[in-house]
């Protein structure tokens, strides 16, 4: 149940299996971007305190450990546990979301939902990865072995932070894995709480730690900590170039990035427009435009181009957005003072540039970051709002001729995180397809993601797949072995 006026039980940090405050004993303010008003002050973290949770989680992975010693089919118990506990007190986790990131309470359960399924899907592949025997030449017996890469820092955006944690937990606690998480400063009480139910599931002391604070700070540390292993970051292209540049600076660990994009959605003139109008306006609009494979290019056919921008802003007017707990809301705030202040300033270079301003563009109301839903016509491509990822409600329609113009339009970016195509000739869908730069293509769809599927970007979207047996791959290494046989005389 929807509950605007929740506690908040765990605000300190959570290492070792318990919550702590920060040896330095400073916190920060969690907001609420609905209305502004502090939620809770947490405890932040910083290299003392990563220094700690690190050496929690490197104790917690040394051979002889508990964990190191806990078999697969255990692991699957702990991670399978963790899933229940999480859909027990999924209304709970919800309005701690709704709280602090400002998303609907439905779209909030949604996401323990698909964090429950994610953990019960490497749940099951946790005795299902092995390694190979290889046929060598000579008196050899070769064979390889896969294991876990030891302690990994996990650094986590703040627009999906429940579905985010599943996408590194899970599959490094698969692998048998310690974890130091550094949710976003903006988001970290669902991290919290779900630390606390991973003591309730029975995961032994150190595997798991959360530690809340910033990203120069806390998440710098983690990053170049020389126990730690493994970095698997999601969020900014540019904060992603920096935390690769530091992990080589420090051990050389390894780096797995999923960042940012300018995803193309591409609507050729065959298509149903009752169908493919709201399509398109879920795709850049969904979280309210905060999700980095959002459909951010919408290329639409000539033939169809006028009638499917007037359709839009009619759809676009039709838009509920206000109060994140109100059953009817589907769009809440904008995270934060900074993200508003971004989509206004995009939405001023749009004028500036020459493109039509059909609807929105403006603020709600003077309390809590929200912002009207934004449609752009007559963009063309050299336009800020056509290049620059904007991570707000700002539908971009651009007009194309030919398959073969809009291949090379869609694939001028620097990013290669997700594309779509609408259409009803199949040909035209896999000429497409196999020509675009994207890691995830959809077909009639938009944001068409499972869990066993791999994810991630091309170009400077990333590094790394998540999600599916490519996901489990990140946290594990590949030894090989020979053993010198006697000579068979036989």
């Amino acid at each position: 149940m929807a509950n605007p006026n929740q506690e908040i039980k765990y605000t300190k940090l959570f290492i070792n299996n318990e919550f702590v405050d920060a040896v330095s004993r400073k916190t920060f303010a969690v907001n609420n971007p609905a209305n502004e008003r502090k939620v809770a002050d947490v405890s932040e973290a910083d290299k003392a305190d990563v220094d700690l949770a690190v050496k929690a989680a490197d104790k917690a992975f040394a051979r002889g450990s508990q964990w190191r010693n806990t078999n697969p089919s255990a692991r699957a118990d702990l991670l399978n546990k963790l899933a229940t506990l999480v859909d027990r007190d999924s209304d709970y986790i919800a309005n701690l979301t709704v709280l602090e990131n400002g998303k609907s309470f439905f779209m909030a359960k949604g996401e323990n939902y698909r964090f429950s399924q994610i953990l019960r899907f490497y749940a099951g592949i946790v005795d299902k990865y092995y390694g190979k025997t290889i046929p060598v030449d000579g008196n050899f017996f070769t064979y390889t072995r896969k294991e876990p890469i030891g302690v990994v820092g996990a650094i986590l955006p703040w627009n999906a932070p429940v579905i985010m944690l599943a996408f590194k937990w899970a599959p490094a606690l698969a692998a048998g894995c310690t974890i130091v998480t550094k949710p976003a400063e903006q988001t970290p009480l669902a991290a919290l709480y779900i630390a606390a139910l991973s003591k309730e599931a029975g995961f032994p002391d150190g595997v798991i730690n959360v530690v809340n604070g910033f990203g120069p700070t806390a998440g710098a540390a983690i990053v170049s900590h020389l126990r730690v292993r493994k970095v698997a970051f999601t969020g900014s292209t540019d904060v992603g170039k920096i935390i690769m540049k530091n992990a080589a600076d420090s051990n050389l660990k390894k780096v797995s990035l999923e960042l940012g994009g300018k995803s193309p959605l591409v609507i050729f003139d065959d298509v149903d427009l009752d169908e493919a109008v709201p399509l398109a306006q879920d795709a850049i609009f969904v979280n309210h435009g905060q999700v980095c494979c959002a459909g951010s290019r919408t290329f639409v056919q000539e033939g169809i181009y006028d009638e499917f921008v007037k359709r839009s802003v009619e759809l676009a007017k039709k838009r509920k957005v206000g109060n994140p707990f109100a059953p009817d809301t589907v769009q809440g705030p904008q995270i934060d003072e900074e993200s508003l202040n971004k989509i206004l300033t995009y939405v001023n270079y749009g004028k500036a540039d020459g493109a039509k301003l059909e609807i929105g563009g403006n603020r709600i109301g003077t309390e809590g970051y929200f912002v009207e839903p934004t449609v752009f016509s007559n963009v063309t491509d050299e336009m800020r709002i056509a290049k620059d990822e904007i991570f707000g409600p700002v539908q971009c329609i651009i007009k194309f001729k030919t398959i073969e113009e809009v291949i090379e339009r869609a694939n001028r970016t620097n990013y290669g995180l997700a594309a779509g195509v609408l259409t009803k000739n199949i040909d035209t869908a896999f000429a497409f397809v196999n020509a675009v730069e994207a890691g995830s293509v959809w077909v009639n769809c938009y944001n068409a993601s499972f869990i066993n599927a791999p994810f991630g970007g091309y170009k400077e979207s990333g590094i790394g797949r998540e999600l599916g047996e490519e996901g489990l791959n990140l946290y594990l290494e590949t030894k090989t072995v020979s053993v010198k046989l006697a000579k068979n005389k036989l």
